[in-house]
């Protein structure tokens, strides 16, 4: 039994850790995700909107300390007490998810590992059987600290949960799971791969009557057959696109989306969902206008993404004079590119090279010195 405990204790404590890191990790993105639970067509709950950050910012540091808290055996009556009642509480919410079909990925594992609802229940229900045999087994469970250590060890561990989760908000994650981290061929990945099949054709002989399969047509075939059939068998299984929806429009209505994916030189993507949700404090718009002018001074594109309808773009023209022209993206595809508003995503022949929140929108020296040289 006390094996048995051992390795429950670890599994537990690795997957809370991971899941909640994960969702520290983007904890903007959590926000989204918990958007997606609260709205009407799901558990119908738009009055808890205003608290989604909020909670996405509390539930990742609670997991990670109590991942924590289980492999250092501390405050053990209290950390399994947390671990079943948040385990039947995540139980129940998959279950409802997945029978009543409301949300398609529950986001437990963030993007690093998308998971339907019903893959989630059933993950929730083997933690649930981990759980449950450190509550048996909870004599067999130590602490590995004793005394004032332990409560110092869990203040620098919540203390670093709390920052990581803090930073990553504020500087973009640490370690990016999306589709559009640096690196990214964005052109390519929109292309996926299609699937290899085999085409067979089924035909009657005219004077015999007899039915017969061929992988490909007899020669002058129409004499002696008549075309009865086809069918097509799957060799191999294609990779669906990685980026999908992706597109940009120009002020004029067209779509320009591969032109600018295919300019060999340095672009940038300044990208806002919402201009008027967007950050417009005089710091970030003085530093974002001061660096697209220095770009277009030098010949580097510089352009603006963004969901906004036309009379948002003017009224943010007239106020703040921006340099730049705006292009129209999905604004799904725009909170996807990048976790702030707004944020800046460099370019070059449409593969990703970096990325800035505003909090930290760099000098044209900066990314001269880095990446333009």
């Amino acid at each position: 039994m006390k094996k048995v405990v051992k390795v429950s204790q670890i599994l537990v404590g690795l997957l809370f850790i991971f899941s909640g890191f994960v969702k520290a990790d983007d904890p903007t993105g959590f926000t989204i995700k918990l958007g997606e639970y609260f709205a009407p067509d799901a558990l119908n709950m738009p009055w808890l909107d205003k608290f989604s950050f909020t909670i996405a910012f509390i539930i990742p540091i609670i997991e990670m300390m109590l991942g924590f808290m289980i492999l250092l055996g501390s405050k053990k009556k209290l950390t399994l007490t947390l671990l079943v009642l948040m385990e039947i509480f995540f139980t129940f919410l998959t279950w409802y998810t997945a029978h009543y079909n409301k949300v398609l990925e529950c986001g437990c594992f963030g993007d690093a590992v998308p998971m339907t609802s019903w893959q989630s229940f059933w993950k929730n229900i083997v933690l649930m059987v981990l759980i449950l045999i450190l509550v048996i087994g909870a004599k067999n469970i130590s602490p590995i600290i004793k005394g004032r250590a332990q409560n110092v060890v869990l203040i620098i561990l919540l203390a670093g949960s709390t920052f990581f989760s803090y930073y990553c908000y504020n500087y973009l994650p640490v370690i990016d799971f999306r589709p559009y981290k640096v690196g990214t061929d964005i052109k390519k990945d929109m292309q996926g791969t299609p699937d290899v099949v085999k085409f067979y054709y089924t035909l009657k002989n005219k004077k015999s009557g007899e039915t017969k399969e061929f992988e490909k047509f007899p020669d002058n075939y129409q004499n002696d057959w008549t075309f009865v059939g086809s069918r097509t068998e799957t060799l191999k299984k294609g990779i669906d696109a990685k980026i999908k929806d992706f597109s940009i429009t120009s002020p004029a209505g067209n779509d320009v989306t591969d032109s600018i994916l295919s300019v060999p030189g340095n672009t940038f993507l300044l990208i806002s969902m919402s201009i008027d949700e967007a950050n417009k404090d005089k710091e970030t718009v003085d530093k974002i206008n001061k660096l697209a002018s220095d770009c277009m001074r030098d010949h580097i594109g510089f352009i603006c993404l963004t969901a906004s309808d036309p009379t948002q773009i003017t009224s943010y023209q007239k106020e703040y004079n921006p340099p730049y022209q705006f292009y129209g993206t999905d604004g799904t595809v725009l909170k996807t590119m990048i976790r702030s508003n707004p944020g800046l995503v460099l370019i070059k022949g449409g593969v990703v090279k970096a990325m800035w929140h505003y909090h930290s929108i760099p000098t044209f020296a900066d990314v001269t010195a880095q990446y333009l040289h």
